[in-house]
């Protein structure tokens, strides 16, 4: 394995850093915090960190928002913390990759303050720009994720510019070549400065077409979406225009190059568009992302049909590059409320995280996964999400995946000495980290047990898959590396079933991984509800 990049098979930890630890009393997480939980990160047995955008910011989308891609918003710290965190997770054995966000900026930027001053400076062509139609309204029909047009009115220039996002978002201009040579330096900053990599926040966004066409209406039939709902009007149209263009493939292709140049350091590229996985197959190959993600298994669609059926789409269509799954983040309901309901069991969690780790590619696990933390419902008037407020109450936004990491049962959870930016969950308490550390069948040490015996898996870690015919709700396949071959199977579904081995071939149970797990006798495998199974083939 030594020849292996380290990313390959990696578990990524997602650190959302407004909510993972206040050490200054605002209510509000920060890089220091991060410093003081990094032992706890690498108990985990995890293999790297990404630390969502501390950049200098507005926070109108809570940092997805870059004012200066240079430099810490004062609310997270300064540069210096930043460069100890580094050096405290490399000493851990931890890597390190930043969120950026290239395909929009902050309304607050210095680009977009000159560009929106009038039609000839220097920045004019920065950002997307257009006249009004003869009627004044906006060029084309394209519509924002969080509501309404993308268009929004510049009265110092008598011009529309474009926001897929918030209308503080303004889209940079990406057929503009310095604007590509300017992002592409602010990436090299972060380089240079020793981070491992990069998660590439909607990778896909950075081009739009240039005849600004308008896009074609999705009948109602069609109106599904990941990372919207079908009552969003944003799914209400085909996006074939406002982003995903072709220009990008020539844009990844620079950012490789550069990446080329820091052999170790890896793009994991988040990828939103009509067709995600075909989208993920050309974004990632040798001269292109290292890595794709998509939300295919953020849905609430939790078959063994559909998980199999998404993992193969995209093996199919991916032959060379390499996936990297997640069943939660920081914009999706935690995956043990939208895949376990109202009551889940307490062991689900470790299953989910444990079937997600087993399928081909790498993984990225967000803050509490590890706890098993359900989602946190919260009232209206705590809400922050501007998505979440514009929706209410069809969609609650993704405040509910956002609250406080507890870290005590005390009733703040041990996360802030003052009032907290969104309420700490009562739920949560009895699932915080200090009381889950002193049992050992606690979600915590059961998902240290499985990523400690997964490092000890080739197989998993970067072998090839294939897949069993099994009935609904059972999911097998097999991983193959350095001589290793296993079989995998999961009972995805609450009741207990019975395998009959012939149909899974030759195997030898094997043990150590701590999951709810099947045993063999007479010929067949009793598998437990939400049950696992592990074994070595002949």
């Amino acid at each position: 394995m030594s020849d292996t990049p380290w990313w390959r098979g990696a578990v990524i930890y997602q650190i959302y850093p407004r909510s993972f630890l206040d050490t200054n009393g605002d209510g509000v997480g920060d890089l220091p915090g991060i410093i003081d939980k990094l032992d706890y990160v690498a108990s985990l047995g995890v293999d790297a960190i990404w630390v969502s955008p501390f950049f200098k910011s507005p926070m109108a989308d809570f940092g997805y928002d870059i004012a200066d891609y240079r430099d810490v918003d004062p609310l997270f710290g300064c540069l210096d913390d930043f460069d100890r965190l580094l050096a405290r997770a490399h000493q851990l054995g931890l890597k390190v990759m930043v969120d950026q966000v290239l395909s929009h900026t902050s309304i607050e930027h210095a680009w977009f303050s000159e560009s929106r001053q009038d039609r000839t400076n220097a920045k004019a062509d920065w950002y997307v720009w257009a006249d009004p139609k003869e009627d004044g309204t906006p060029p084309n029909n394209w519509l924002s994720i969080f509501g309404g047009p993308a268009w929004r009115w510049e009265p110092r220039r008598e011009q529309y510019y474009l926001h897929n996002f918030l209308s503080s978002q303004p889209d940079l201009n990406f057929h503009n070549p310095d604007v590509c040579q300017a992002v592409l330096d602010n990436v090299k900053f972060w380089l240079d400065r020793g981070v491992d990599g990069f998660r590439l926040d909607s990778i896909n966004f950075c081009f739009h077409d240039a005849k600004l066409r308008d896009n074609p209406a999705k009948p109602k039939d069609k109106r599904v979406g990941r990372g919207f709902s079908a009552d969003n009007p944003y799914a209400y149209q085909y996006h074939y225009f406002n982003n995903t263009q072709p220009e990008n493939l020539a844009f990844l292709s620079e950012l490789r190059k550069l990446l080329n140049a820091y052999p170790q350091a890896v793009t994991l590229g988040e990828i939103s568009s009509e067709d995600s996985l075909a989208t993920m197959a050309e974004y990632t190959n040798v001269e292109r992302l290292h890595m794709g993600y998509s939300f295919e298994l953020l849905t609430d669609d939790f078959s063994a049909a559909f998980v199999r059926k998404t993992v193969q789409d995209l093996e199919a269509k991916m032959p060379h590059g390499w996936p990297c799954w997640a069943i939660s983040n920081h914009d999706s309901v935690r995956v043990v409320t939208r895949w376990g309901g109202a009551q889940p069991p307490a062991y689900l969690a470790n299953q989910l995280s444990a079937m997600c780790c087993s399928l081909r590619g790498s993984v990225c696990v967000y803050q509490g996964e590890e706890l098993g933390l359900p989602e946190a419902e919260l009232a209206y008037e705590d809400l922050q999400d501007p998505y979440g407020i514009a929706f209410w109450p069809n969609f609650k936004g993704r405040d509910g995946a956002r609250t406080p990491m507890p870290w005590s049962d005390a009733t703040d959870g041990a996360f802030s000495t003052t009032k907290p930016w969104l309420p700490m969950p009562p739920e949560h308490l009895p699932l915080a980290v200090s009381r889950q550390e002193q049992a050992a069948d606690s979600p915590l040490n059961g998902f240290r047990r499985f990523m400690a015996w997964r490092h000890q898996q080739p197989a998993l870690v970067h072998g090839d898959i294939a897949f069993i015919d099994l009935p609904e709700p059972l999911i097998g396949f097999t991983r193959q590396a350095e001589g290793q071959r296993l079989l995998v199977v999961f009972n995805l579904g609450a009741e207990p079933l019975d395998v009959p081995l012939d149909t899974l071939g030759a195997c030898h149970p094997l043990e150590g991984h701590g999951l709810l797990s099947g045993n063999v006798e007479d010929g067949m495998l009793h598998l437990p509800g939400f049950g696992a199974f592990y074994a070595t083939l002949d």
